[in-house]
């Protein structure tokens, strides 16, 4: 039985998925020419948001050459920091090429250069965010503010030339449509915006705009380039060809994308683990729905629920079985009516909710480490069509009983973490990192790191 506890305290999965950059001899033999190449492709490396990191350029003796082809191969490929010792879990598949059968090639063809340009990913979304890159570090190193801090807390009603700011980037972060707001004064929409905000971020809210609000809507070029680059690496770590038929869930944006034989299927809201619950970073299928779920309160939080007392577990149906709180299904149970299981060890997986009032939230970082799915029932629908076993749902749902409805294959899932999304112009919106997981990987690639602003820790219920 996999338990539905969805806390997670597992230790990593450390096996390398990197190419080979031993030091073997690579049997072919470098010239002027490919060291030049070697020296271009390594000094324009800011293309890759990788130019804070000293990579050698000088590449001189053999070896040498060797060496600091394979190390700045190694970064284009799957990455220059590795995930797996970044964070506790990360088990999303990792390209793994043979990076010494590819430098020898380039060698003996003397294409050191274009074998380096095709490490890296390839796809529009790389592309935007080169650009977006190397735009922003042209700017000065300490640009002042976008919107100026000058000491005046903006209060409700008041007109402000910083209005036009930070209606834009409130309506960066979802809190704000920016077409509802003309203007340099401060309406009672944006205040209703403001006050959200700061709620989800443990602020008062008070609707009055002064230095901590500010420093949550102002984001210096210097930080967006990080973030930027920060993207890009994230975007290495992943397979160049990932299955056509998948789930991606943006953990950063709390969204879900189903992408059905290389087209995106259906999207939809999602409810991911609270900061320090925090999702983590799975690959993990799912292999089947299950219909009217019973839910295995793990021992996590089994106390937050005993505490509550006898009458709450008789309202919800919850039971002692063998030694562990149960849920029996119904309306009322935590997992609500489907939940889609998953094969991983961290007991993670989809599932429906009773707390429908969550998806309404900006920040949907709320649960206790599984993914809530907005209604979940039209999105089991949809995967029970696509992969023909409708009847058997259909059927499986009708029990009210806990029943399980095998895939004829499985539906691969991965729980990513991107902080950079694309607006509808395609250009790159720099957004919140509500589990502060930017900054170790903007220090592994040599950026200056700062503290995090991340939503305020308080899941609404006991569920998964």
């Amino acid at each position: 039985m996999i338990l539905a506890g969805c806390s997670v305290s597992v230790a990593p999965d450390n096996q390398s998925t990197s190419g080979n950059t031993s030091d073997a001899t690579v049997p072919a033999h470098w010239t002027e020419d490919t060291r030049a190449q070697l020296r271009q492709a390594i000094d324009s490396r800011a293309a890759h948001g990788l130019d804070q990191i000293p990579f050698a350029s000088d590449a001189g003796e053999e070896v040498s050459a060797t060496q600091q082809a394979l190390t700045f191969a190694a970064a284009l490929a799957h990455g220059a920091t590795d995930p797996t010792k970044l964070y506790d879990v990360y088990t999303v598949p990792r390209p793994a090429p043979d990076l010494r059968a590819g430098l020898a090639n380039a060698l003996r063809v003397n294409d050191v250069k274009g074998w380096l340009s095709s490490l890296a990913p390839t796809d529009q979304n790389y592309t935007r965010l080169s650009k977006a890159y190397l735009a922003l570090r042209q700017q000065p190193s300490a640009p002042s503010p976008a919107i100026p801090v000058n000491g005046e807390a903006i209060k409700p009603g008041a007109v402000d030339p910083r209005i036009a700011t930070i209606t834009r980037e409130l309506a960066i972060l979802d809190y704000l449509d920016q077409q509802t707001v003309q203007g340099n004064q401060y309406t009672p929409v944006m205040v209703k915006a403001v006050q959200q905000m700061q709620a989800d971020y443990g602020m008062k809210p008070d609707g009055v705009v002064g230095s901590a609000a500010l420093a949550i809507l102002n984001m210096s070029d210097t930080d967006r380039a990080r973030a930027v680059a920060i993207a890009m690496e994230r975007l290495r770590w992943l397979e160049r060809t990932p299955p056509t038929t998948r789930i991606d869930v943006n953990l950063a944006a709390a969204r879900l994308t189903y992408w059905r034989d290389g087209k995106i299927a259906d999207s939809r809201k999602v409810v991911v683990g609270e900061p320090d619950r925090e999702t983590p970073q799975l690959g993990s299928p799912i292999f089947r729905l299950v219909a009217n779920p019973t839910w295995t309160i793990p021992r996590s939080i089994e106390g937050e629920t005993a505490a509550k007392g006898a009458a709450y577990l008789k309202a919800n149906n919850i039971t002692r079985k063998d030694g562990w709180l149960v849920q029996q299904p119904g309306p009322k149970n935590s997992l609500g009516l489907v939940k889609f299981d998953m094969l991983n060890d961290q007991a993670i997986y989809l599932h429906d909710t009773p707390a429908k009032q969550l998806f309404a939230m900006i920040q949907r970082q709320r649960s206790h480490g599984c993914v809530r799915v907005d209604d979940a029932l039209g999105f089991a629908e949809i995967l029970a069509r696509d992969e023909g076993v409708t009847d058997q749902w259909h059927q499986a749902r009708g029990t009210g009983e806990q029943t399980f409805v095998k895939l004829p294959k499985q539906i691969p899932v991965r729980m990513l973490y991107q902080t950079v999304l694309f607006d509808d112009a395609g250009e790159p919106i720099v957004r919140n990192d509500p589990y502060g997981w930017d900054d170790r990987v903007g220090a592994a690639l040599g950026f200056k790191t700062g503290k995090a602003l991340r939503v305020a820790t308080r899941a609404s219920d006991e569920g998964p």
